[in-house]
């Protein structure tokens, strides 16, 4: 057996083996990195939804950045819509994968900071679906809004590619910092993700709201979001393949050591003697 594990076959092959082994054990600890980085980022976005909501000033204000660990808190924001500045988020698909606007009105407080609110999913035209949308109706009068508090949308965060030259009133991400060089109040950093209203809003007035994390949200990239659940059925998958290894190395050993063409070379066979003609 070591003459034949000394071979330059299983020299070579034996290497082989050890590497599939190292690489598949990586493999399976980088997915187990990651389902132990879902759970807490799970963690962290239910203890964020399940807090008591707060006024919106509370954790922003204008120019601020929303920090991680409050993405997703409950808020709430008192003002009027400003519908003059209302604008369309394009290619962002409800539910049902259907992709269409978001729709963003900043609502303007008592305080004269502009809140972007991210009132839900519209349609798109049925004629040009790059075009302005059908929205609804906007509420007048005071409204007291309760909704997700969410970072201002980058390329980094959501994967979508800004484009510049769009069509008037319409953007591909939700951003303060953007809108905030047109609106003439100063723009809180961050946006909310409209969960309800007061007074209630008419069916003429309502979107079709972005659902929370955990109910096939669109809202989010999150990675705590997407790919939920599977990290650890994988981590568990790499490390049986890599106990299969050692199987499969042990069982094509014993074929070779059955097999006398491939243990070595074969011994002489013994002369015959010669013929000694009289």
């Amino acid at each position: 057996m070591i003459r034949v594990l000394l071979t330059r076959r299983w020299v070579l092959l034996t290497l082989v083996f050890i590497a599939m082994v190292f690489a598949m054990y990586r493999l399976g600890l980088w997915q187990f990195h990651r389902y132990q980085q879902t759970n807490r980022s799970n963690h962290r976005i239910s203890l964020a939804i399940h807090a008591k909501p707060v006024s919106v000033e509370t954790l922003t204000r204008p120019g601020a950045t929303v920090p991680a660990d409050q993405r997703y808190r409950p808020v709430t924001a008192t003002g009027r819509f400003d519908t003059r500045h209302q604008f369309v988020i394009r290619r962002r698909t409800n539910a049902d994968g259907t992709i269409g606007f978001f729709l963003v009105t900043p609502l303007i407080t008592s305080d004269g900071d502009a809140v972007l609110v991210n009132r839900g999913w519209v349609a798109p035209n049925d004629e040009d679906g790059a075009a302005f949308p059908a929205v609804p109706k906007t509420p007048a009068g005071t409204v007291t809004l309760t909704g997700r508090l969410q970072p201002d949308e980058t390329s980094h965060l959501s994967g979508i590619r800004e484009v510049k030259g769009l069509p008037p009133r319409q953007f591909m991400l939700i951003s303060s910092q953007e809108q905030a060089k047109s609106l003439p109040e100063p723009v809180v950093g961050g946006y909310l993700e409209l969960a309800r209203s007061s007074p209630a809003l008419t069916r003429a007035e309502s979107a079709q709201l972005v659902p929370a994390p955990g109910a096939n949200s669109q809202s989010t990239s999150d990675a705590a979001i997407v790919g939920q659940g599977v990290h650890l059925p994988y981590a568990i998958q790499w490390w049986l393949f890599a106990l299969m290894v050692p199987v499969g190395w042990w069982i094509l050993l014993r074929q070779d050591l059955k097999d006398p063409e491939k243990t070595g070379p074969a011994a002489p066979a013994p002369a015959e003697p010669e013929t000694v003609q009289g």
